[in-house]
């Protein structure tokens, strides 16, 4: 896939202004959206959309669903716009705090609201809207095992899916039916939620395209084992008779760390080949359905990746397993056509990857931080991306560019302020953001920290933890006029 030389702002929605605790689908995206627009900025990148839970640190890459959307994403204002609220059910909004999200506090408020929501549905939707709901309903083939399993773990809060009684564990059709009976109306209220929000989203992508600005969706390569994906669909992974995986992801002992055990079940890569990857080619569907272009993370794994023994706590006792491939990706292209992939190919050298890579045309990932600013040559210097890869001053995984260039020794910073040209006065984000924009490579992206020269306490996620990560907020004040102009600038100086 080719992509055009282009700009990116990357902010997750959670990150993203408005009065009701967390970044929605409501009027501080519409006002974001804008702001890309006046600033002639291409793309919106943004982290995976899917529900989160607190016993995964709110992360989205740990997410109950590879399928469904964020109850937490749903405007309220909308719903009072459907006629499902009215404007007094919204008060009183809570005094939430600013600049950071407290998810057990907008889940006290929010939930509620969807489900008063539902109750009106329930009560006097048109047939026209229930029409709609149940053509969602059918067009969305994951909708209804996502509905009963959250519904079941509702239910059973303190278990995770393979503790579940056996009959619903192995999916037993006659406690399947049972299930959806007992448990119908929770049901129907998971399959409103996710109606509404996908209401809302393709609203709100109606809006981008009116601002030119396309959205760069993220794809986790792993799923969470309590997740809807595993338990609807146990043959796709490798899995033990108890439906508990018998090897997890992971990575390896690399440049002098200690590796990551990130726990999550391995794909059961030959069974999903013999099924002509149907179940990734609905993911991608579904992904292409929401989002313009998608970030692939971990691309290493569709390669090679690194399988370590279930009972084992030690990353370094894994073992590395041949991945699909080419197979997946010529399928996805018949079947799909040329999907516009980014690869996230950061961290690990492997040359099946960059030949794959090169094969589909993925452009890869450079991000600066992990320049060596004094070594000439040095890949991760903006003066020596290729066309063949998406530049960044930061990403959600690392510190913001002013946290990173606080702590970097006199004589890197001395070497990155030569490098590039800058001025020693000139903030060393702008010049950073200059440099990315000014190289070879075929998307340039700043994070929002970064274009508002925030520091280590706007750091997005820190890997390897759980607490405080995922909950930066920007105030709506911040993007002014003057950042836009600055953002024109910058891309007609370099062609973006």
């Amino acid at each position: 896939m080719r992509f055009d030389r282009s700009d990116a702002v990357f902010c997750h929605v959670t990150s993203l202004p408005g009065a009701y605790g967390i970044g929605d689908l409501g009027e501080g995206a519409r006002e974001f959206l804008s702001f890309l627009g006046d600033a002639g900025v291409d793309h919106w990148q943004i982290c995976p959309i899917g529900p989160t839970i607190s016993a995964a640190g709110e992360s989205p890459y740990q997410s109950p669903s590879a399928f469904a959307g964020n109850p937490l994403f749903v405007d309220p204002e909308g719903l009072v716009d459907d006629g499902w609220l009215d404007e007094g059910d919204l008060e009183p909004v809570p005094e939430f705090p600013t600049g950071r999200v407290d998810y057990d506090a907008v889940r006290e408020y929010k939930l509620p609201l969807l489900r008063t929501a539902f109750d009106r549905f329930e009560e006097r939707a048109s047939d026209d809207d229930r029409a709609a709901l149940d053509e969602f309903r059918e067009r969305e083939p994951w909708l209804a095992d996502y509905a009963l399993f959250r519904a079941l773990s509702d239910a059973r809060p303190e278990d995770v899916w393979t503790e579940w009684p056996a009959p619903l564990r192995t999916r037993d059709p006659e406690a399947l039916a049972d299930a959806r009976q007992e448990h119908a109306r929770e049901v129907r209220f998971r399959e409103f939620v996710q109606w509404t929000f996908d209401r809302q989203w393709r609203d709100l992508r109606a809006v981008a395209a009116d601002e030119g600005v396309s959205i760069v969706g993220d794809v986790p390569i792993y799923v969470a084992l309590d997740s809807a994906d595993v338990w609807a669909s146990p043959e796709a992974f490798r899995l033990d008779e108890g439906n508990r995986p018998t090897a997890v992801a992971g990575v390896p002992p690399n440049a002098g760390d200690t590796g990551q055990r990130w726990g999550n079940p391995l794909y059961d890569w030959e069974h999903l080949a013999e099924t002509g990857y149907d179940w990734w080619l609905d993911r991608f569907r579904r992904l292409f359905d929401l989002a313009d272009v998608a970030r692939l993370d971990h691309f290493l794994g569709f390669v090679t990746y690194w399988a370590i023994p279930a009972d084992s706590d030690d990353p370094a006792a894994g073992e590395w397993r041949d991945g699909p491939g080419r197979d997946l990706f010529e399928t996805v292209e018949r079947e799909l056509g040329q999907a516009p992939f980014i690869a996230e190919d950061l961290g690990f050298e492997e040359p099946a990857m960059d030949e794959l890579m090169a094969e589909f045309g993925f452009p890869g990932m450079r991000v600066p931080q992990y320049a060596d600013w004094c070594a000439e040559g040095n890949e991760y210097q903006p003066m020596h991306y290729g066309e063949g890869v998406v530049g960044y001053t930061s990403t959600h995984d690392t510190d913001t560019w002013a946290g990173y260039f606080e702590d970097l020794p006199d004589e890197q910073r001395d070497c990155f302020r030569y490098n590039v040209g800058s001025d020693p006065d000139e903030p060393s984000e702008w010049a950073i953001i200059d440099a990315v924009w000014g190289s070879d490579a075929i998307l340039a992206v700043t994070t929002l920290q970064d274009l508002l020269g925030l520091g280590s306490d706007a750091r997005f996620n820190e890997p390897g933890t759980l607490d405080g990560n995922w909950e930066w907020r920007v105030d709506r004040d911040a993007l002014d006029d003057e950042i836009a102009d600055r953002l024109w600038e910058l891309g007609g100086k370099h062609v973006r």
